[in-house]
């Protein structure tokens, strides 16, 4: 059964930092390019970062470049997201895609004072 399981998120303050981690099992990882998504309260989702599948390639949306860091581990078949600088417009539920759009749960980001 294939399963991207998010986890990491949490209440923080705006300029603080989250990690956030996705454990996938189910299907081959290590050959597949993986994306974070978020999803905002009664917005469309919005592509944040992907990674190639030997994370030789990064790719960032504008609004979270330099602030964001997507990486992996393919030993370990997790991806993570380190977030640094949060602002109150990060705010959403983040998860993770693989790159047929097949996604899994979320974790939930709030970013306020």
């Amino acid at each position: 059964e294939v399963q991207l399981q998010a986890s990491g998120g949490g209440l923080v303050r705006p300029g603080g930092s989250l990690r956030l981690s996705c454990a996938a099992s189910g299907f081959g990882f290590r050959d597949t390019t993986m994306t974070w998504m978020r999803q905002a309260p009664g917005k469309e989702p919005e592509w944040v970062a992907s990674i190639s599948n030997l994370g030789r390639s990064k790719w960032y949306a504008d609004s979270v470049k330099g602030r964001f860091t997507i990486s992996r581990d393919n030993a370990e078949n997790t991806l993570y997201l380190d977030m640094n600088s949060l602002k109150l417009d990060d705010t959403a539920v983040y998860y993770c895609q693989r790159d047929d759009n097949l996604r899994g749960q979320g974790t939930l980001v709030t970013v306020s004072s």
